[in-house]
């Protein structure tokens, strides 16, 4: 893909999309970075706009069956912490079902770029807040801090918030996601070559899987359980069911996007 204007993908609601975009904090719309061929953004808001006004429609995650059918998905939702000020996080998506709060943090191109040094932990995340369940999670933002565990590829930063937003909704008294169990989803895709044709180094894609991996047990058994999916195996996924919408929806984004 090639630079181009803003577009979405057919059968998309397309001002529902916006709304959502411009409520957000990355200013992707303006910005122009929603219309650049290596926008991360644009896959995750194609890829589930589709469902926003049919959720019931989306095909159940990979491992996640037992907690379907979807009855509301939301775009760039953001999960407050349990203080107020500060930031808070921002989820790509987030699926809800009648037993779970599922939350999406998408990737595209980001984990094979060099590195750059994002924001790390405030005191704040010290906070003892996040209960007695979450302790590998705290652990990873421990060691995190201290510069005992390092990751070449993966934002584990983000995500260890993103965690810890997911936890503090489902905690909420009298919030909309009370009671539900926390699941982080963490969706990537493993493009073969850069915009200009550069490929993709493969010891970056082969890095980026160990760490995910690594990440995996570091958080296992956490309330906030934590699972990784390929975009490849998700639109192979959406293009096996008997309804044809999501089939068709499959076809399209695996094109435009070049997912295959």
């Amino acid at each position: 893909m090639t630079d181009q204007p803003l577009h979405f993908l057919p059968d998309l609601p397309e001002q529902e999309i916006l709304d959502a975009l411009n409520a957000a904090p990355g200013n992707e719309v303006k910005s122009g970075k929603l219309a650049s061929s290596e926008s991360s953004s644009a896959l995750a808001v194609n890829a589930f706009g589709w469902f926003l006004k049919r959720p019931e429609a989306l095909p159940p995650l990979p491992r996640l069956a037992a907690a379907w059918p979807a009855r509301e998905v939301r775009l760039e939702a953001e999960l407050r912490f349990p203080w107020s000020g500060g930031r808070h996080p921002w989820l790509d998506a987030v699926i809800v079902t009648d037993t779970h709060l599922i939350g999406i943090e998408s990737k595209r191109y980001e984990p094979f770029r060099p590195r750059k040094k994002g924001p790390g932990f405030s005191d704040a995340y010290d906070r003892p807040v996040w209960g007695d369940a979450m302790t590998a999670f705290c652990s990873v933002r421990d060691e995190l801090k201290a510069g005992s565990l390092r990751y070449k590829s993966l934002d584990a930063p983000q995500l260890v918030k993103h965690a810890f937003g997911l936890r503090s909704a489902v905690h909420r008294e009298g919030g909309p996601f009370q009671g539900l169990k926390p699941v982080l989803v963490y969706l990537y895709a493993e493009p073969r070559a850069w915009p200009d044709g550069r490929p993709v180094d493969a010891s970056r894609l082969s890095t980026h899987r160990s760490e995910c991996e690594h990440f995996i047990r570091r958080t296992a058994g956490d309330e906030v359980e934590f699972l990784t999916l390929d975009y490849v195996g998700l639109v192979k996924d959406w293009a096996s069911g008997k309804d044809p919408g999501p089939t068709l929806h499959a076809g399209r984004l695996a094109k435009a996007f070049d997912i295959g």
